[in-house]
C-alpha cells in the first residue's frame, strides 16, 4: 500500500506546473518548481511543520494560467487554495471532492467556464469559496447548502442563471453573499432572511423579482450591506427595516418597489449610503431621516 507522503505532493505540483502558461518564458515558477529543490521551499507553496505536507498553494495576481489537472486532487493536507486573478480556463476537475481539508478556495478573476461543481457540497472544512468574475454558467447546485461551515460565499460577475436555490438558506455561518452582476431570476428565497449571521447581501443586476418579506430584519440583526439594485423587486419596502440597527449601505435603486418609504429608515443610525431612486414611490421623504448624521451618499 503506498502511503501519500511529500513526494506525492510534489509529484500533484509537477503535474499542476506542466499544465501552466506563464506570461514570459522567464517565470519564476519556470525554475522555482524543480524536483532539484523541496517542494515546501518553491514559491507560493507552504508546507506543515509535523508531516511537511503542502497545505497552502498561495498564487495570486502571478501573470500564469493554463487548466487545473486532477492531480490536484492528491495534495490531501491542502486547506488553502488560491490563485486568484490570473488567467486559468477551463472545468473544475471533480478531484477537488478529494480535498477534505480545504478551508479556502479563491479561484476569481480567472476564466473558468462550465457550471459551478457539486463538489464543493463535498468538503466539509469550507470555509470561504470565492469563484467571482469568471465565465461559469448555469445554475447554482443546490448542494451548496451542505458546507455548513461556509462563511463566505462570492459569485458575483459570472453568468450564471435560474433561481437562487433555497438551499443557501441552510447555511448556519454564512456572513457574505455576494451574486451581484449575474442573471439571476425569481424570487430571493426567505430561507436566506433567516440566517443570523449574514452581514451582507448583494443581489443587485440580476433579473430577480418579488416581493420582501415583512420581517426582513427581524432575524438579521447583524446585517451591514444589503443592496438589491437594478432588478424587477417590486411591493413596499417592509417597515420591519428600521430593525437592521448595523445597516450601512442600502441599495434599492432600479426597481419596482412602491408605496411609502417607511419612517423606520430613520431608525438606522449607522447608514452612510442609501440609494432609492427609480422606483414607483410615493410620497416625500421623511423627516426622521435628517437625523441620519452618518449618511454620506444618497
Amino acid at each position: 500500500m503506498n502511503v501519500p507522503n511529500s513526494t506525492t505532493d510534489q509529484s500533484a505540483l509537477l503535474a499542476f506546473k506542466s499544465c501552466i502558461t506563464f506570461d514570459h518564458p522567464q517565470h519564476i515558477l519556470v525554475t522555482n518548481w524543480s524536483s532539484a529543490t523541496s517542494v515546501c521551499d518553491w514559491i507560493g507553496v507552504s508546507c506543515g511543520k509535523r508531516h511537511y505536507r503542502v497545505v497552502a498553494l498561495n498564487l495570486p495576481n502571478m501573470g500564469i494560467g493554463g487548466t487545473i489537472p486532477p492531480h490536484i486532487g492528491n495534495l490531501s493536507f491542502l486547506s488553502y487554495f488560491n490563485i486568484t486573478s490570473n488567467t486559468f480556463h477551463g472545468h473544475l476537475p471533480s478531484e477537488l471532492a478529494r480535498l477534505h481539508r480545504l478551508n479556502v478556495v479563491d479561484f476569481g478573476v480567472n476564466n473558468f467556464s462550465g457550471g459551478v461543481p457539486s463538489l464543493f457540497g463535498n468538503l466539509p472544512k469550507l470555509q470561504y469559496l470565492h469563484l467571482a468574475n469568471n465565465s461559469f454558467t448555469g445554475s447554482v447546485p443546490p448542494f451548496i447548502g451542505n458546507i455548513s461551515t461556509l462563511e463566505s460565499l462570492n459569485l458575483r460577475f459570472n453568468f450564471l442563471e435560474g433561481g437562487v436555490p433555497e438551499e443557501i438558506g441552510y447555511l448556519p455561518k454564512l456572513k457574505w453573499l455576494r451574486m451581484q452582476f449575474n442573471q439571476f431570476s425569481g424570487s430571493i428565497p426567505p430561507t436566506i432572511f433567516n440566517i443570523s449571521s449574514l452581514e451582507l447581501i448583494d443581489f443587485a443586476h440580476n433579473m430577480m423579482s418579488g416581493s420582501l418579506p415583512e420581517d426582513l430584519c427581524v432575524f438579521l440583526p447583524k446585517l451591514e450591506f444589503l443592496r438589491l439594485s437594478q432588478n424587477e423587486f417590486d411591493g413596499r419596502i417592509p417597515t420591519t427595516l428600521g430593525e437592521c440597527r448595523e445597516l450601512q449601505i442600502l441599495s434599492l435603486s432600479y426597481n419596482k418597489f412602491s408605496g411609502f418609504i417607511p419612517k423606520a429608515i430613520g431608525n438606522l443610525t449607522l447608514l452612510q449610503i442609501l440609494y432609492l431612486a427609480d422606483n414607483n414611490f410615493k410620497g416625500m421623504i421623511h423627516s426622521h431621516f435628517l437625523l441620519l448624521f452618518s449618511l454620506v451618499r444618497v
